[in-house]
């Protein structure tokens, strides 16, 4: 991305319609830092982190339009009683709800279906634009996948224990086997092939 921009840089007819392309495209790429840290610095799963990073792998899941199973947008409705909504998560209901990385030595997932967690902030761009796909998500695999929010600003706890330096992270959590964390502002058809792949659901 960077040539792009240095040979618009270079030419005689440089103006400002020639480097906004440029410079939207990259904005729309990059991924939030903390609030501390603007770098956009990815995703790596901290060796320090409390009885997890060693149970999480790292995934990029790209908008690959030559993909299989991104068709699946509309056959994930499902005749499960009950409704999954998108929930806002403190650090004391994740233990409860997830995994509770304060008495457990290994993974232990205690949910009863398949989660996304969406570690975001308010003040981050590519977070907002994740939301409302995730708010479609949770309609169209209702009563499969449960969609849950950190607020990594409010649960700095949380955000400490997954080692989160650049949000948005997406931990995608199955219901057997080991979690998996994807950075960056995926769009809906990677989240459907995450689903499909990592959770297991259809």
């Amino acid at each position: 991305m960077a040539h792009v921009v240095n040979h618009i840089m270079k030419t005689k007819q440089f103006n400002i319609r020639s480097i906004l392309p440029a410079v939207l495209l990259i904005i729309m790429m990059a991924g939030c830092g903390k609030k501390d840290d603007k770098t956009g610095v990815n995703y790596n799963v901290s060796q320090n982190n409390k009885n997890t990073g060693s149970d999480i792998k790292t995934e990029t899941y790209n908008n690959n339009k030559n993909q299989n199973n991104t068709n699946n947008t509309n056959n994930n409705q499902n005749n499960t009683k009950g409704s999954t909504i998108m929930i806002h998560l403190t650090a004391a209901e994740f233990k409860q709800k997830v995994f509770n990385y304060e008495t457990e030595k290994e993974w232990k997932f205690t949910g009863d279906k398949p989660v996304i967690i969406d570690f975001y902030a308010d003040w981050c761009g590519p977070c907002k634009m994740v939301a409302p796909v995730l708010e479609e998500l949770s309609k169209e695999y209702d009563g499969k996948v449960q969609i849950y929010k950190v607020d990594t600003e409010a649960e700095h706890e949380l955000a400490s224990v997954f080692g989160i330096q650049s949000i948005p992270s997406i931990l995608f959590i199955p219901m057997e086997g080991k979690p998996q964390m994807s950075m960056g502002a995926l769009p809906k058809e990677s989240f459907i092939k995450a689903i499909n792949e990592i959770l297991l659901v259809n």
